[in-house]
């Protein structure tokens, strides 16, 4: 399991999150080493089915865990604060 260190904004969560799922979303899109807006559209910004499937795999590895089916949704993977609302969801249910 990921070692976790407190965040004041998210108890129990990686201060660290965003930069990392930003590298797991540049590396998914072919961006190199810029950044992704974290509001904007992933649909928009290239994200194909086969690519979003790869971004799943790719969080549950990066942070050690399953997302559950009933989280693999549309509204869950729409933007990066979306997938870090998820994520923060599922670290923080220990």
């Amino acid at each position: 399991m990921v070692a976790l260190m407190n965040d004041t904004s998210a108890p129990g969560v990686a201060p660290e999150l965003r930069p990392r799922l930003q590298a797991l979303l540049c590396g998914i899109l072919g961006r190199g080493t810029s950044s992704v807006p974290a509001e904007a559209a992933l649909s928009e910004l290239g994200m194909s089915s086969i690519k979003m499937v790869n971004l799943m795999l790719a969080v549950e590895a990066e942070f050690d865990l399953s997302i559950p089916q009933q989280d693999i949704t549309p509204a869950n993977f729409r933007s990066l604060a979306s997938v870090e609302a998820l994520l923060r969801r599922l670290l923080n249910r220990g």
